[in-house]
This record gives C-alpha cells, sequence and structure tokens, in this order.
C-alpha cells in the first residue's frame, strides 16, 4: 500500500495529468473554432469576385488598411471581419472615410452593390468571419413584442427607447435607426462598428435579431399612436413640456385672477 501511495504522488503524475488537460482543452478549441468558421462561412462568394474585389480593395482601400489588408497605424486589419463588416460599412458609405474624425459617418455610397460584393468576397476570403446574413432573417416578421425587450435591454441606452440616435462622449454618437435597411441593422449588431458592442449569436441569437428588426421596422411604420412624438426623445421631452404647459396655466390663472380682483 505504501508503494503504491507513493507511486500516486509521483511529480511525473501531475505532469503528466497537466499535459493532458492541456491537450482536451486544445481540442475542444480547434474543435469550437471550426464550428464557428462553418457559422461564419455561410454566404459563398466566387473566385472571380473575390478577384475583382482584390483589385477594389488594393486601389481603394490599401492605402490605409495595408496591402492584403493587415493594417497599418491609420487603419486596423480586416482579417477575419467577414463579409458582414464590409457590406455594413462599404454598403453605408462610412467607408472609404470622407475624412478624420471620431468615428465614420454615413454618406452616399461610393460602390455599387456588385463592387460591394466583391470587396465583401475579397475580405472574406483572407479570414473567416460573420457573414452577409440570409434573407429569411431580414423579413421583418419575427415578434415586435420579444424583439422591443431586446431592443431595450440591450439597445435603447445608445440609440433612445424610441431608436432616435443619442449623443456618446468626445463627439461620438449612436446613429437614428429609422430607414436603416434590416441588413445593415443586424450586420451592425453581428460585427459591432464604431462604439458598438459585439452582438454575437450568443449574447443575441439569429431569430432575436429578427426580432429586433421587426421591432424597429414597427414603430417606424406605426409612428406615434399615442399623439405627437415630441421628437421621440422619451420622458426628458414629455417631462419638460408639462411642466412648460403646467406653468403657462398657473400664470395665465394668477394674472386672471389678478385682474379680478383688481
Amino acid at each position: 500500500m505504501k508503494a503504491l501511495s507513493q507511486k500516486r504522488r509521483h511529480p511525473l503524475a501531475a505532469i503528466a495529468l497537466l499535459l493532458l488537460g492541456l491537450l482536451v482543452t486544445g481540442g475542444l478549441y480547434a474543435v469550437a473554432t471550426t464550428v464557428n468558421q462553418a457559422k461564419a462561412d455561410t454566404t459563398t462568394f466566387s473566385a472571380s469576385d473575390a478577384q475583382e474585389g482584390g483589385k477594389l480593395f488594393a486601389a481603394n482601400c490599401a492605402t490605409c488598411h495595408g496591402m492584403g489588408a493587415s493594417g497599418t497605424k491609420d487603419a486596423p486589419s480586416l482579417v477575419g471581419v467577414g463579409a458582414a463588416a464590409v457590406d455594413f460599412q462599404v454598403g453605408t458609405g462610412r467607408m472609404p472615410m470622407q475624412m478624420n474624425g471620431p468615428q465614420a459617418q454615413e454618406k452616399p455610397r461610393q460602390f455599387n452593390d456588385q463592387q460591394t460584393q466583391q470587396l465583401a468576397a475579397y475580405v472574406a476570403s483572407l479570414g473567416a468571419g460573420p457573414a452577409i446574413p440570409d434573407a429569411s432573417l431580414l423579413d421583418a416578421k419575427g415578434d415586435a413584442a420579444k424583439g422591443g425587450e431586446l431592443f431595450r435591454v440591450n439597445c435603447a441606452m445608445c440609440h433612445n427607447a424610441a431608436a432616435a440616435g443619442g449623443a456618446l462622449t468626445r463627439g461620438k454618437f449612436a446613429p437614428a435607426l429609422a430607414g436603416v435597411s434590416g441588413q445593415h441593422i443586424y450586420e451592425a449588431m453581428a460585427t459591432g462598428p464604431q462604439n458598438m458592442p459585439v452582438f454575437n449569436d450568443a449574447n443575441i441569437s439569429p431569430e432575436g435579431k429578427r426580432d429586433i428588426i421587426t421591432f424597429l421596422k414597427t414603430i417606424e411604420t406605426n409612428g406615434s399612436p399615442g399623439g405627437n412624438d415630441l421628437g421621440g426623445l422619451g420622458p426628458v421631452s414629455e417631462g419638460l413640456f408639462v411642466w412648460v404647459a403646467g406653468l403657462g396655466v398657473i400664470i395665465a390663472f394668477t394674472i386672471w385672477l389678478t385682474s379680478r380682483t383688481s
């Protein structure tokens, strides 16, 4: 028994267990990475798309992002950002940037749909990343009530409860979401552009993202069924309106009483 106990406590046994744990952890990580890559590569592009996209990138984007999109001191690497990030940034005109500033602003886009797809194909070929979402997730036919709940929990602190946008720090801002396509809303959630956090499928599922799009399109279509939305600024503007209107009534009533007594 004593000899057996000594063997069990041998230092090599601890090292062997440590190595075994590292091997198991590495194997699980490799499997998880493969699964993530498979999820990211759901959108396929032709080889010619990627080739033409590479030419467009070299002519229009490599100055900042570097050849091969490896990044420079002026702009980050795009390896692994995925087709969705390119489709959002280029499709909304935010890229190429018009001027330096706290964040890239939306403007008329420089590339048409085909060129945007080609750029997305090229960047997607450099490394796995979020893919352009399937059309079934963009139809705004999800659950608006669930979408509203998800939006208020995850998005309203920056974009405002009415999705009217809001100011952030140091000249940055969260844009209003009215008029934004469902595809770009989904891609923004999946890629986290500018100051926005990334909401991957573990944070908000694809169906949850669909519900959020449904909610946003519902409030955009229905407007303010309760009457004037007061700019959609929420309780601050509503409270200010009540104070101003209430004080006005009180002042008018006071003047009326004073005039009668005199």
